[in-house]
């Protein structure tokens, strides 16, 4: 009773297809597969340049080492606030 059974689900695509025709249906779709198709072809590029990047880049200890040559540093402490 509370689930649909596969008579259900053949009516309601009836009355979708009578609703919207085959034609928007299938420009629904093609729309639907391209943004699909966008969207893997964006993650693989942004994955693409995060590796490029990574490859690139030199190692953290000697960003640290340039970083402390380049500039005065000064070390310290944070603390959180307590509220009084």
């Amino acid at each position: 009773m509370g689930s649909f059974s596969i008579w259900h689900w053949l009516i309601v695509l009836v009355i979708v297809l009578l609703v919207f025709g085959t034609k928007k249906l299938r420009g629904l779709g093609s729309d639907l597969g391209g943004a699909v198709k966008g969207f893997k072809e964006g993650i693989k590029e942004a994955t693409g340049e995060d590796q490029a990047t990574a490859d690139r880049a030199p190692p953290p200890q000697q960003q640290a080492t340039q970083q402390v040559n380049d500039a005065q540093t000064i070390e310290g402490e944070v603390r959180e606030k307590t509220k009084s």
